[in-house]
């Protein structure tokens, strides 16, 4: 294990948004709980964590995400019956989420933005580089990004961002980098970064996705960023602070994504979710695809 991959063990994850693209099913229930299959969105994003080696997890969350705090403790009810009815594989089950990771919670006061939610996360972090993961992201297992991103940290230094190639037509729907390459062929040097640019003006096509490798100098730059884009405090403007004068806390590089991502804050994207990981369980996957196939074949 490389001394980065040592030093780097906490993630954070905002879990404090509204959900309203799914009302009324997040009414009262936090849009990181719907499941995805029969694991909450959350989960997977804890897994993929901890598969990356940070084993120290903070969620930031808000009003009315009791439910996520729930979801990762002990549930002791529920593991007795299940254990009085013998039903070892859905204890295992239970247990899992419980023994995943260490967790920590902090409330986000005030909905100021993916910026101010990762503010709130320096008393936890301290002065040690750390990841952030957005809920609404999922990555396929099989494609190790936020493992890649900590490796790239390691060699350059500064923050690391996760970067897709999107339709130019769709860029305005992202935050956008300006980039220059590297000498790794997935690795780019970010220069400029814009939030949600209109498509005439994007200096690429390269959207950031909601994954990050920080350096704590970007603590001290969200503290001076004014409200951006939608009266928020962005994230992105501190990286752009960061990408245009390395000496606040060294460069920003992006890593070029070209694998399996998931969007389960879209509705679409989240029914594709679904459909695509369902379809590859080998509990459910052979019966799953041959009834699909045949719904496809009626009704097409």
């Amino acid at each position: 294990m490389t001394e980065s991959r040592t030093r780097i063990r906490k993630a954070v994850i905002p879990a404090a948004g509204l959900g309203t693209r799914f009302l009324p099913a997040t009414k009262a229930t936090p849009k990181e709980m719907l499941p995805v299959v029969d694991k909450p969105a959350i989960q997977y994003v804890v897994e993929e964590a901890v598969t990356a080696g940070l084993s120290d997890v903070l969620m930031v969350t808000g009003r009315n995400k009791r439910p996520l705090e729930d979801h990762f403790d002990r549930n002791y009810e529920l593991e007795e019956a299940l254990s009085r009815k013998g039903d070892q594989s859905r204890l295992a089950r239970v247990q899992e989420s419980s023994d995943l990771a260490t967790m920590h919670y902090v409330r986000q006061g005030d909905p100021r933005g993916l910026g101010h939610a990762v503010l709130c996360a320096e008393p936890h972090v301290g002065d040690q580089p750390f990841a952030v993961l957005l809920g609404d992201d999922l990555i396929d297992p099989r494609d190790p990004l936020l493992q890649r991103m900590v490796q790239v940290q390691e060699e350059y230094g500064g923050s690391v961002i996760a970067l897709m190639e999107v339709d130019p037509a769709q860029i305005g729907l992202y935050g956008c980098a300006a980039a220059a390459p590297t000498g790794d062929d997935d690795v780019v040097t970010v220069s400029d970064l814009v939030e949600k640019p209109d498509p005439a003006d994007a200096p690429s096509n390269l959207a950031i996705i909601g994954r990050y490798v920080l350096d704590p100098a970007v603590f001290e730059v969200l503290r001076k960023t004014e409200p951006g884009r939608g009266n928020e405090i962005q994230l992105t403007d501190a990286l752009q602070a960061l990408a245009s004068d390395p000496s606040l806390g060294g460069p920003v590089h992006g890593v070029v994504f070209k694998g399996r991502r998931y969007d389960t804050g879209d509705r679409g994207d989240y029914l594709r979710a679904i459909v695509r990981l369902a379809c590859e369980r080998e509990d459910l996957g052979p019966d799953f695809r041959t009834w699909l196939r045949s719904y496809v074949t009626e009704e097409m």
